[in-house]
């Protein structure tokens, strides 16, 4: 489909009391759709008088005319009224102009829409109503925001068919809250925030060394002693330690909460069980299954980094009480997919455990060029991890050291090192999700000036590096192309402790990461997306989001 730049005007905006002057709605948005064909004709005026209209009995697509209410109401000050259409029946002519939300096969792309606007109107249809859901953003994104204390007389919107659809399927945003946990109400303003910038994957890192997040039934020690550490370390090498004990966990009823108001929004929420490293919270409770035995003093962590003690490879209680654990965790999200990890798994404690040792001799694993007997291990651990998962119906997301230690192809390769993986897994026939923590690790400093930016990780990612980023490296190969399935941005959270910053920390650079995950590698200027992102920024100051307004 053919990209037409189109420039439709500027924002005129003219406020000299509680009503302004009739402003212009853009197309050009973030993410930029991929093609606006202006085409001849009047303006469609969006006023307070407008409906918009639904098919009748379709709850997924009053839910989207719902948020398109709210959205001009939040933009505009005006709140159009919704109402029910029969979509078998005949249309009117001659009605009173509306916004009218309809289903069409003909939009090939399930999450693809097309946005017709006329002076008798605006149709918006997708295949599915999540396709109608991401043109309700670009509307949202093209009507101007007005100041709070204004209405707009009208909006204009220019007469135009816009042909959208994503590039990739799985865009997706990591947030850690096993490191710090953050509130209810951060996690939906994370999501909101993924709404926005036409994200639909949540991945939600609710384990790690430091904190134990997720309630379970079946054993609820986990819990009790994994989700709270006693203090926590102020910096990043110093051993002093804030003396303060920190922790909390989500409910099961809690989880349930986040996942519909995901669900609502067209946002697939996938959970990161992350084994069998970053698991001191879960030895702390159930000691048995690490490598040294019952009687070793595990604590929840009060530093942050990769520990030495992980679980045992070489015990059977060991899977046993994972496949327990993944037995809640399967019948508490729906996702199809459940990310186990693998990353960062040290192996001394395997080396020297007899346990493990004897289990690779069991095995027969040996060492070679590519992975020590050990590392092969992790791929025997792997992949009985990822058959539980299978015989209950789901799939294995695992970071890319799960490739090296020889994981079926079953198993989705998540990358977060650089290309070699991206190339690597897609060519051996594993679907990879694309990441990088050179451009995507968003809790990284978006300045160069240290000083001037809250205390961080520590490396620094400008705005414009992360824009740079390109997934699809040319060593894949054209008919492993398809493997590629997405591209994911990431908010570790080791010193990210509040919503306030966790929300400072991805705006703007959300922005440029929704742009390699939507539009077209050929679309991608960065000299144009800047004024883009521009008039984007108003809604950021709407909904109260801190921001780097100094991006580099």
């Amino acid at each position: 489909m053919k990209f037409f730049a189109t420039v439709l005007g500027a924002v005129a905006l003219s406020v000299t009391g509680a009503m302004a002057e009739t402003a212009q709605a853009r197309y050009d948005v973030v993410p930029l759709p991929l093609s606006v064909e202006s085409v001849k004709g009047a303006p469609f005026l969006l006023t307070p008088d407008v409906k918009i209209l639904y098919p009748a009995a379709d709850e997924a697509m009053e839910r989207n005319a719902g948020f398109l209410a709210g959205y001009v109401a939040d933009n505009l000050g005006f709140t159009p009224a919704i109402e029910a259409y029969n979509p078998a029946g005949k249309q009117k002519k001659g009605g009173a102009p509306a916004i009218r939300l309809g289903l069409d096969s003909k939009v090939e792309n399930s999450e693809g829409y097309r946005l017709t606007v006329t002076d008798k109107g605006v149709e918006l249809a997708g295949s599915t109503p999540a396709g109608v859901f991401y043109g309700v953003q670009t509307l949202r994104k093209a009507i101007p925001v007005m100041p709070r204390d204004s209405v707009a007389a009208a909006v204009e919107l220019p007469a135009a068919v816009v042909a959208d659809e994503p590039r990739f399927h799985y865009r997706g945003m990591l947030l850690d809250c096993g490191r710090y946990f953050l509130p209810m109400d951060a996690v939906k303003q994370f999501i909101d925030l993924m709404v926005m910038h036409n994200m639909n994957t949540f991945h939600w890192h609710l384990t790690d060394d430091q904190g134990w997040r997720l309630e379970l039934k079946r054993h609820p020690e986990v819990t009790e002693k994994g989700s709270m550490r006693k203090e926590t370390i102020c910096g990043r090498v110093a051993q002093v330690y804030d003396g303060k004990p920190h922790g909390g966990f989500y409910s099961q009823d809690d989880v349930k909460e986040i996942l519909k108001y995901a669900a609502d929004r067209h946002i697939t929420v996938i959970p990161e069980i992350d084994m069998p490293g970053h698991m001191v919270s879960l030895l702390a409770s159930h000691p048995e299954v690490g490598c040294l035995g019952a009687d070793a003093p595990y604590q929840v962590s009060t530093h942050f980094g990769p520990h030495i003690d992980i679980l045992c490879a070489g015990k059977e209680e060991t899977f046993a009480l994972v496949e327990d654990i993944l037995d809640e965790v399967c019948e508490l999200f729906p996702s199809e997919y459940i990310n186990i990890g693998g990353d960062e798994a040290w192996k001394q404690r395997w080396e020297q455990c007899p346990d493990c040792q004897a289990r690779i001799k069991e095995l027969g694993l040996k060492g070679d060029e590519r992975a020590s007997a050990e590392h092969k291990l992790q791929g025997y651990f792997t992949k009985r991890v990822e058959k539980m998962l299978n015989e209950r119906g789901r799939k294995a997301i695992g970071w890319e050291e799960i490739f090296d230690a020889g994981v079926n192809p079953s198993t989705t390769i998540m990358a977060w090192h650089g290309f070699d993986y991206i190339v690597n897994g897609a060519n051996e026939g594993h679907d990879v999700i694309a990441g990088s923590s050179e451009y995507n690790y968003l809790d990284y400093y978006q300045r160069q000036n240290k000083d001037e930016e809250p205390f961080l990780i520590g490396k620094y990612l400008p705005l414009s590096k992360t824009y740079q980023y390109e997934p699809m490296d040319e060593r894949v190969l054209p008919e492993n192309r398809h493997h590629v399935i997405g591209v994911q941005g990431f908010v570790w959270g080791e010193f990210i402790d509040n919503a306030n910053l966790m929300t400072y920390q991805m705006l703007p650079r959300m922005a440029a990461v929704s742009e390699s995950q939507w539009i077209q590698p050929e679309q991608k200027l960065y000299h144009k997306f800047l004024p883009r992102l521009q008039r984007l920024t108003p809604l950021y100051d709407r909904y109260s989001y801190p921001w780097c307004r100094r991006w580099e």
